[in-house]
């Protein structure tokens, strides 16, 4: 689901819970809805994802959220990523 998508769904009100989700080196953001959970996606489909926390948490402030849970259970900050 692309940011566009996303500030409807805040705006409406659809938004049950959002997650800042650790994998390797990168962080990606879930958010459940009232019928599912999504995936921030880019405009092109792919997942979004940031390189720090900060860059994520200031993503997920950006769209008007003040609550994110976040789990770092499978961080790994020291792991290089590859560039695909």
């Amino acid at each position: 689901m692309n940011e566009k998508t996303l500030r409807a769904l805040i705006e409406a009100g659809a938004i049950r819970k959002v997650r800042i989700i650790a994998d390797g080196s990168l962080f990606h953001v879930e958010v459940d809805t009232s019928v599912t959970t999504v995936t921030a996606t880019t405009l092109a489909g792919s997942i979004k994802t940031w390189s720090t926390l900060d860059t994520c948490a200031k993503w997920v402030r950006g769209l008007g959220l003040g609550v994110a849970q976040i789990n770092l259970a499978r961080w790994t900050p020291d792991q290089r990523g590859l560039r695909l």
